[in-house]
C-alpha cells in the first residue's frame, strides 16, 4: 500500500546540521489532507484511496462535487487525488493523514506540474545551438531546415521546433525527507520539486529505490572523495 499525501510548495531554504554542512530543502505544507472516498473493486473496479486537499468555499464547486463531499462528511476541496492500492489491500477507519506518515530519511516520489514558459524558441526549448551569428545572417536563433530532400520527402516526428515549453506534470523521484515538522504541518525535503511557490504536488512514498553509490548519496550517507566521486562512506 502506498498512500501518500497532497500538499502545497512553500518555497525553498536551507538546513544545517550538527556538523554545520548545510542541505537546500524544499518546505511542502502538508496538513489538512482528508479522505474522501475509499473505492473498491467490487464497486468501482480496483482499489484505491481518494483524499483532499485546501478547502474552499461551497459555492466555487458544482453540485454533484458538493453532494460527494458532503456524503463523505467533509467540506469542498480544492485538490482531490487518488492513490491506489494493491489488490486485496483495505484501510484503516482510524488511518492519520498527516505529515507522520512520513519519516525523516525515507525517500519519496513529489509530482508537480512545473513552471510554464511560454512559447519558446529552439535553442531555449532543445538547447540547439542555432545559426551564425555574424557576416549578415539573420537566422541567429532559428533551427534552420527541416527538410529531408525527395526521400523520404517528409518531416520526421518528434523533430525539434519551437512550441510550447513547460507547463507539464513532471515526478522528480527518490527525494530524501530531511525533517518531519508535525506542529507545523510541514516536510523538509532535500533538493528540489516542481512547480512554482504555492503550487500543488503530490508526496508519495518511493516506488524505485536508487543502488549503490546513489542510494548512500539520497540517503545522506556517501561522501565526496577528493576526485570528485562518490565512492567513500562517512562512518558513524
Amino acid at each position: 500500500m502506498r498512500i501518500g499525501l497532497l500538499g502545497k510548495k512553500i518555497g525553498m531554504t536551507r538546513v544545517y546540521d550538527a556538523k554545520g554542512r548545510a542541505t537546500a530543502v524544499t518546505v511542502i505544507e502538508a496538513g489538512g489532507n482528508t479522505r474522501l472516498a475509499v473505492k473498491t473493486v467490487e464497486k468501482d473496479g480496483y482499489n484505491a484511496v481518494q483524499v483532499g486537499f485546501d478547502t474552499q468555499k461551497e459555492s466555487r464547486v458544482t453540485k454533484a462535487e458538493l453532494g460527494h463531499f458532503k456524503k463523505n462528511g467533509s467540506e469542498p476541496k480544492k485538490l482531490v487525488r487518488e492513490f491506489r492500492l494493491e489488490n486485496g489491500a483495505t484501510v484503516a477507519e482510524d488511518l492519520a493523514l498527516g505529515v507522520t506518515l512520513f519519516k525523516p530519511g525515507q525517500l519519496v516520489d513529489v509530482i508537480g506540474q512545473s513552471k510554464g514558459k511560454g512559447f519558446q524558441g529552439v535553442m531555449k526549448k532543445h538547447n540547439m545551438d542555432g545559426q551564425p551569428a555574424s557576416h549578415g545572417s539573420m537566422m541567429h536563433r532559428r533551427n534552420g531546415a527541416i527538410g529531408n530532400r525527395s526521400t523520404p520527402g517528409r518531416v520526421f516526428k518528434n523533430m525539434g521546433m519551437p512550441g510550447h515549453m513547460g507547463d507539464e506534470r513532471i515526478t522528480v523521484q527518490n527525494l530524501r525527507i530531511l525533517q518531519v515538522r508535525e506542529v507545523e504541518n510541514i516536510l523538509l525535503v532535500a533538493g528540489a520539486v516542481p512547480g512554482a511557490n504555492g503550487s500543488y504536488v503530490v508526496v508519495r512514498p518511493a516506488i524505485k529505490h536508487p543502488v549503490g553509490t546513489m542510494a548512500k548519496e539520497r540517503l545522506g550517507v556517501a561522501s565526496y572523495a577528493s576526485s570528485g566521486a562518490k565512492t567513500a562512506v562517512k562512518k558513524k
